[in-house]
């Protein structure tokens, strides 16, 4: 027996003072509204409802009941009411999880705008590098997958990125620029470490020569676990290191790094923003979901027009022409 529907169709029965009436209300059949009852008393060992032809009444038992009826009821559909605003209000807390590159160098930059936008939704950023993503903890997991991804979590594609290999003006005018994957022998490397990689070969990839794949030779002089490690040493001028499209697109976009071997890649991989469930999602993750992909897109495309694949070269050598306000 469903005890809260028989107790509302007790409630409604007083109510509406009758039973097809009650029945009418809640969309259900006679035959059921007076099993409901039926099933009710039964439950209680107790008749609520005096019923006679003519007039339907309350047993002393049965006014008892219903006044604590009534306030289990309003309780109900307080709490109901309130998990509802919780789900469609575009206010209260926001939990999000994701890595430290992701946090620095993606979210971090939305702060200000969401909160413009959406002054009441409380952003909780939580930032680790757990094997497993903690995915149903929070209401919203960004993640990054390359070519293995698990498709039994929930989640929606925010962009796809391909890896540059970039470098500082700085780095290129002393070492010169390099024009072919072999050349890549001869620069400092910059090389994120990671388990079952070969850190002494480079695979490279060619999208304009349909994905053709060359395997590059390579002496790093710098292995790091950690991305930011890799981005503060290649802005600084320590070697050429791969970096996430739309990681490096500002640095790109206002000179701080070139791209160099244009069009060569290093692979791709998937952004994503994970969901606990496909069911229940608040409406302000619904809208933050929403807006990163927007702004991420958004970008990331104004990054990729504003920089020029192969810098212009101010000398024999190779090396790059800055930018006047970096010269």
């Amino acid at each position: 027996m469903d005890r809260l529907l028989s107790m509302r169709a007790f409630q409604q029965v007083v109510d509406d003072g009758g039973f097809a009436a009650a029945a009418r209300t809640l969309d259900i059949s006679p035959a059921v509204m007076t099993r409901l009852i039926t099933d009710l008393e039964e439950h209680l060992g107790a008749r609520l409802l005096q019923r006679t032809t003519r007039k339907l009444s309350l047993t002393e038992a049965g006014q008892s009941y219903l006044q604590r009826v009534r306030h289990i009821l309003n309780d109900v559909n307080e709490a109901e009411a309130s998990t509802r605003q919780q789900t469609d209000e575009l206010a209260g807390l926001l939990r999000i999880h994701t890595q430290p590159v992701m946090a620095v160098h993606i979210l971090a930059p939305l702060v200000a705008e969401f909160r413009r936008r959406y002054p009441k939704v409380v952003l909780d950023i939580t930032v680790d590098s757990p094997l497993a993503p903690p995915i149903e903890d929070f209401d919203l997991t960004i993640l990054g997958a390359g070519g293995v991804y698990d498709a039994n979590v929930v989640a929606r594609p925010v962009i796809v990125s391909e890896g540059l290999l970039c470098a500082s003006p700085r780095y290129l005018r002393s070492a010169g620029t390099p024009r072919q994957p072999e050349d890549l022998q001869k620069h400092a490397m910059l090389r994120l470490s990671q388990t079952g990689v070969r850190q002494r070969e480079w695979q490279l990839v060619n999208p304009q020569e349909g994905d053709r794949e060359v395997a590059v030779d390579i002496r790093p002089v710098l292995l790091a676990n950690h991305s930011d490690t890799l981005m503060r040493a290649t802005l600084d001028g320590a070697g050429i290191s791969a970096q996430p499209m739309d990681l490096v697109a500002n640095y790109l976009r206002d000179g701080q790094l070139r791209r160099v071997l244009a069009p060569w890649i290093t692979g791709r991989f998937t952004l994503y923003a994970a969901l606990p469930s496909r069911k229940y999602i608040p409406a302000r993750a619904r809208v933050f979901m929403e807006f990163l992909i927007e702004q991420t897109r958004l970008k990331t495309a104004e990054a990729k027009l504003s920089w020029p694949d192969d810098a212009p070269a101010d000398a024999a050598d190779g090396s790059v022409l800055l930018p006047p306000a970096q010269r």
